[in-house]
């Protein structure tokens, strides 16, 4: 059985829930967001909470149980605080620079790497090696955090490279004479 599961989903004051034929829908002070629901899972509303419970005892359905659960979670995350992926830039001449809708990357290539930012998204460089991610979807947010990384990976000699704030990097000793 699923612990996570178990446990309902508290909704605060200022979001309401609602589900219309097969989609439930969160609205909270950021937005709305919606996820479709799967036939294996009920969900509930009531008392301020949403109540995730598998529909029938097939190994599907609680396979899926705590998952669905984490994700309404993220709903109600998104809607009232919203997610926010930081990743800094480590290397000599690698910077970035957020132009309204499209993110300037220089990263050691021959030509500038332009990531254009997905709808619904906001991106913010505070300087020139920090990135700041924020977003209603959890996971749009970390789509394009992993977009931009995979650009100029960490590598573990020097460092030099796009990396999560907080991530660490395991350093290799280089080469003896």
């Amino acid at each position: 059985m699923s612990r996570i599961g178990k446990v309902p989903v508290a909704l605060p004051g200022n979001v309401t829930a609602t589900t219309e034929g097969s989609t439930l829908s969160v609205k909270g002070p950021k937005g709305t967001l919606s996820m479709p629901m799967i036939d294996d899972i009920s969900y509930g509303i009531e008392d301020g909470r949403i109540v995730v419970k598998p529909a029938n005892d097939t190994k599907r359905a609680r396979s899926f149980w705590g998952m669905h659960r984490t994700l309404v979670q993220n709903l109600v995350t998104g809607v009232t605080d919203g997610f926010t992926k930081v990743l800094e830039i480590t290397g000599v001449g690698y910077r970035a620079a957020a132009q309204g809708k499209n993110l300037r990357l220089q990263l050691g290539y021959s030509h500038d790497v332009n990531v254009a930012v997905p709808d619904g998204l906001e991106v913010k460089t505070p300087d020139q090696t920090t990135v700041e991610i924020t977003g209603t979807d959890k996971q749009k947010v970390g789509q394009l955090a992993a977009e931009i990384r995979r650009w100029r990976k960490p590598e573990p000699y020097k460092g030099k490279g796009i990396k999560y704030r907080g991530e660490y990097i395991f350093r290799k000793e280089g080469k003896k004479k």
